[in-house]
């Protein structure tokens, strides 16, 4: 018999091995390219276990809190990590991510909008990643012009900005920077994918914690469910430490390709997101 177990705070029964597994196959792709694959695993959640509560998402940052430390970690013991960028980013979504919650809470209106636009903007970089020429790569290493030979301050605002977006409408800042990095300022996906795995890590700290510790209107369950987003995350360790591996072996021209897969997938998400409570 299949060992099947409940959860309180999402209220549905699910198979152990289901979320271990998904999370493993999601995270193994999405890693590769400095995404933490959380994106992919709210609609997972919401129409395939029928978890619908507000607190799937802080559920969804718990599965980055338990995985994203292995890909991150196999970055740095093979030396493509770039912490220079890595800090860079974690400290312009940090503060932003705050602000972006306080803007939401005390100022902003209904976000479907606005997600719709972001949607559309990284429709327009997925594009770009596929009409992209590609280039000769001899390195999967990281090279210096990642942060050392490049000016950090336009990286800082963007993230800065990117952070406000995350804190304010709830969109993983990693699933975005990542694009950003690559997309606008033609920085390898070797370079990025660890510094962004590692910012979205960080900002997922605080996420959880705004999460867990403020409080929430009557009636409503905003603390995440820690046993399924551990069930998801274990998955997650795995899949992002055999990801961040194997990513050396992949062509640039490979990665930029998968990541506007990724991108098309996630505006595809928003936007249909938006058709859809705009029709009803």
């Amino acid at each position: 018999m299949i060992a099947r177990m409940y959860f309180d705070v999402a209220a549905i029964t699910v198979p152990l091995w289901l979320p271990p597994l998904v999370a493993f196959v999601i995270s193994f792709f999405t890693s590769m390219v400095g995404v933490s694959g959380a994106f992919l695993l709210l609609p997972f959640q919401m129409s395939v276990l029928g978890y619908v509560a507000p607190s799937v998402s802080a559920t969804n940052l718990v599965f980055n809190l338990v995985a994203i430390p292995a890909g991150v970690w196999r970055y740095a013991r093979e030396k493509r990590m770039d912490w220079r960028l890595a800090w860079v980013i974690a400290a312009g979504t940090l503060p932003g991510l705050l602000a972006g919650w306080w803007l939401r809470v005390h100022w902003l209106l209904d976000p479907r909008v606005f997600k719709f636009f972001v949607g559309l903007v990284l429709l327009g970089l997925a594009i770009r990643l596929l009409l992209k020429k590609s280039k000769p790569t001899t390195s999967t290493s990281v090279s210096p012009t990642a942060s050392s030979k490049r000016n950090l301050i336009p990286i800082f605002t963007i993230a800065l900005f990117i952070g406000i977006i995350g804190g304010a409408y709830g969109i993983g800042g990693g699933s975005i920077m990542a694009p950003v990095l690559v997309a606008v300022f033609c920085l390898p996906v070797y370079d990025v994918a660890g510094a962004a795995l590692f910012g979205t890590f960080a900002t997922s700290v605080v996420g959880v914690a705004l999460y867990q510790f403020l409080p929430a209107p009557p009636g409503i369950e905003t603390r995440p469910d820690w046993a399924l987003g551990i069930l998801f995350g274990l998955g997650g360790i795995a899949g992002m430490y055999v990801g961040a591996l194997t990513q050396k072996h992949v062509s640039q021209r490979t990665l930029e390709l998968g990541l506007a897969v990724v991108l098309a997938l996630l505006a595809g998400g928003y936007v249909v997101g938006y058709v859809l409570s705009a029709a009803s």
